[in-house]
């Protein structure tokens, strides 16, 4: 099969591209329609970073038929040979996605009815005549379905999306929490920004307040039942993390599997370099099949169809998901299943066979699939399109209008203000625009409310054309980091950048400096302590009469470049210090010595950290991964949060978890390492409580916010609509 012209472009440049299956060919969905999917169809989704690594999905709808489901199978394999077998391949089943996929989509996904067949297409739409209802469900992955537009779909315990014509209401029931409520605002608001072009209203109404315009599409509203937890859709889990290990081969004419290990863990030196092994993982419905560099061609590319094959003769379930891995693509999933499994350059385990290609070779880039402290998803998500070197305007929100900002201050942002940042860049021939509302922590509604109305402006004066993405601070996209060419993205903790400031900062400030996977640097400011220190990043601190660069000892030689740019712009002489050499003078400036992260990072590790929401409601462990890159957002009060950094394990026990949780925190942290498929024993466990998190916690969050739990949950809401 000749390679189709639309995989002619594909893994040129970092950022999610996605095409659906449209009788037996491809086409591509437009950008702002990502995280929508047909449930009639199935797709082609890639994953590029900046390594460049790959990851391809095919993604196949419930009602999807059994001729796309194949030619999404081929056109899979046509694009892993495409990019030279390097790729890691992964089959999504409609609400059974790997927490790989849906980390691309860190708002939710959404399923429509029908599909190509019965006549719907992706189209970015502002139909005045719109009725859609949608169901979300779930906390940490959000799942929004579309259901039939009747109150029978509705129930006391769960979150709803009307939409109405140019009208979006996000709908509570009388027994959702606040976590719910807040997932259900992250997709009304992708639906208005994306999918509407912000050319649509969001209001939020309660159970028992339905305006006339829905009562008149839906009737009165009945007594409703209450909703069904999510645990009821859990399945068993005594099997989930027991697996086995086979040799695949066509040594004899036709494919054949020969158990190499019945039980986990396994040993890194079972795998061949010149063999291909599938891992079963079954009970939790993953296989999956290692490819070594030098197996035979053949088995290579029969990955795929000998794998279908092993889940048929298994009997296992037809939506049982497959990862297929190139040796030294080993997603955190598939090492989870070897005893203490090296990686890259180190010396004491990795034979030959595990220092193999160019993905092997990639460091500090973290390219594994399920490595979800990643800003691949989040550069998926908010469109890496080009390398930041298209045209820039910024405009800086002043009573009701946009002012001009001078370009020499360009990449510095102040929390008491709102900006537009308009990127202009070409793609195919034809130039295209990115509309960025960046918006501060500390300025007033009004200037929420003008940010939203001038962005539409700005967009309606260009033939509304542009992407529209709103920012918050602290949340910058790396793409609008890249922007900003050599020198970081500054974000000031408050304060204007007008002239007749109304606010002014701080007189002692200190700036955290991090590079991330992404390469985009950002210098955000933090609180003007030491506990706000860290010993894999650079600091600047300002003081009335001093001006420090402080350098961790896991600092990159990028970040010390950004700090002197930083501490130009503050002004003065710095002084650059060295972690553990620190002057009196620096601990005085900084406020006195306190305790501070000094685990080593991430990126200095082999295994990322991954953020678990787990509850024991229903008398056993639930635990359900974060998708995506973590924020401190995901911390719900309302639950026991576990975080793994790999060498210690924290407990994190929220103000409104019940008392069993509470009391039972630890005995929670002691199944989870218990049902580690690795085997890990000894491992340290540390239990918190929010709003005293220690710096060896706070330290995995960048610009950890110690305020948060202080805002009112209600008020929390309405910033997040009014954006």
């Amino acid at each position: 099969m000749a390679l189709h012209k639309e995989f002619a472009a594909a893994g040129k440049k970092p950022g999610l591209q996605v095409w659906r299956i449209e009788k037996m060919d491809l086409a591509p969905v437009p950008p702002e329609l990502y995280g929508n999917f047909f449930t009639g169809d199935s797709y082609i989704v890639l994953n590029t970073t900046r390594a460049p690594s790959y990851n391809i999905h095919s993604w196949l709808g419930k009602e999807a038929s059994q001729d796309e489901k194949g030619c999404a199978a081929i056109f899979m394999t046509q694009l892993d040979t495409h990019l030279k077998g390097a790729p890691i391949q992964f089959t999504e089943y409609q609400n059974n996605e790997s927490v790989t996929f849906l980390g691309y989509f860190k708002s939710g996904i959404k399923y429509k009815k029908g599909g190509v067949a019965s006549g719907f297409n992706h189209v970015v739409t502002n139909d005045a005549d719109i009725q859609c209802l949608m169901h979300v469900k779930g906390r940490r992955i959000i799942r929004a379905t579309e259901v039939p537009m009747t109150w029978d779909s509705f129930n006391k315990g769960d979150c709803f999306i009307i939409q109405l014509g140019k009208l979006i209401y996000h709908w509570s029931g009388s027994e959702c929490n606040f976590f719910e409520r807040l997932k259900t605002t992250e997709i009304a608001i992708a639906i208005r920004d994306n999918e509407r072009q912000g050319r649509s209203e969001l209001k939020m109404i309660d159970e028992g307040s339905e305006p006339e315009d829905v009562i008149e599409v839906l009737g009165p509203k009945p007594d409703l039942p209450s909703g069904t937890s999510d645990s009821d859709l859990q399945t068993d889990t005594r099997n989930k993390n027991q697996a086995s290990l086979y040799l695949v081969s066509n040594a004899g004419g036709s494919m054949t599997s020969t158990m190499v290990a019945d039980k986990n863990p396994f040993k890194q030196s079972m795998l061949s370099n010149s063999e291909c092994y599938i891992l079963d993982n079954g009970g939790d419905n993953k296989i999956f099949v290692w490819k070594g560099s030098a197996a035979n061609k053949d088995e290579r590319n029969a990955a795929l169809t000998t794998a279908n094959q092993f889940i048929k003769d298994k009997n296992y379930s037809p939506i049982t998901q497959i990862q297929i891995l190139p040796a030294g693509g080993e997603t955190t999933l598939f090492k989870q299943f070897f005893f203490n499994w090296l990686d890259k350059e180190e010396t004491t385990g990795p034979s030959k066979a595990y220092t193999i290609g160019s993905i092997a070779k990639v460091e500090q880039i973290p390219f594994d699939a399920s490595k979800l402290h990643s800003d691949d998803a989040m550069a998926a998500q908010h469109g890496m399109v080009d390398d930041g070197s298209g045209k820039v305007k910024i405009w800086r929100v002043e009573e009701g209008n946009k002012v001009p900002v001078d370009p020499s201050t360009y990449g510095q942002f102040y929390g008491g203000d709102c900006y537009l940042v308009l990127y202009s860049y070409n793609s195919g021939g034809r130039e295209k625009h990115i509309i960025y509302t960046w918006q501060g922590q500390k300025c007033t509604k009004d200037e929420l409310t003008a940010s939203a109305f001038l962005t539409v402006q700005l967009d309606d004066s260009m033939g509304g054309a542009a992407t529209q993405i709103r920012v918050t601070q602290g949340q910058e996209p790396p793409h609008l980091v890249s922007v900003f060419k050599a020198n970081p993205l500054v974000v000031h903790l408050g304060g204007t950048s007008r002239e007749s400031g109304e606010s002014k900062p701080g007189s002692t400030r200190l700036f955290h400096i991090r590079r991330s996977s992404t390469k985009a640097t950002r210098a955000v400011e933090v609180v003007p302590t030491a506990s706000s220190l860290n010993t894999n990043d650079v600091f600047v601190l300002k003081s009335p009469s001093s001006l420090f660069i402080w350098v961790g000892k896991g600092a990159t030689p990028e970040e010390k470049v950004a700090a002197q740019y930083v501490a130009s712009l503050l002004g003065g002489a710095a002084t650059e210090v060295e972690e553990s050499r620190e002057p009196a003078g620096f601990w005085s400036a900084i406020g006195g010595k306190k305790d501070y992260q000094t685990s080593v990072a991430l990126q200095k590790t082999v295994q990322p950290p991954r953020l678990f929401g787990c509850s024991n409601k229903t008398g056993r462990l639930i635990a359900e991964e974060v998708p995506g890159e973590f924020t401190q957002m995901d911390l719900a009060p309302d639950d026991v949060m576990i975080l793994d950094t790999g060498n210690q394990v924290f407990v994190w026990v929220g103000s409104d978890a019940n008392e069993t949780e509470k009391t039972g925190s630890l005995n929670i942290a002691e199944q989870y390492l218990k049902k580690d498929p690795s085997g890990r024993r000894g491992v340290p466990i540390a239990t918190i409580t929010l709003g005293n998190e220690p710096p060896s916690f706070t330290g995995w969050f960048h610009a950890w916010d110690p305020e948060m739990w202080g805002k009112d949950n209600a008020q929390r809401l309405q910033d997040l609509i009014a954006k």
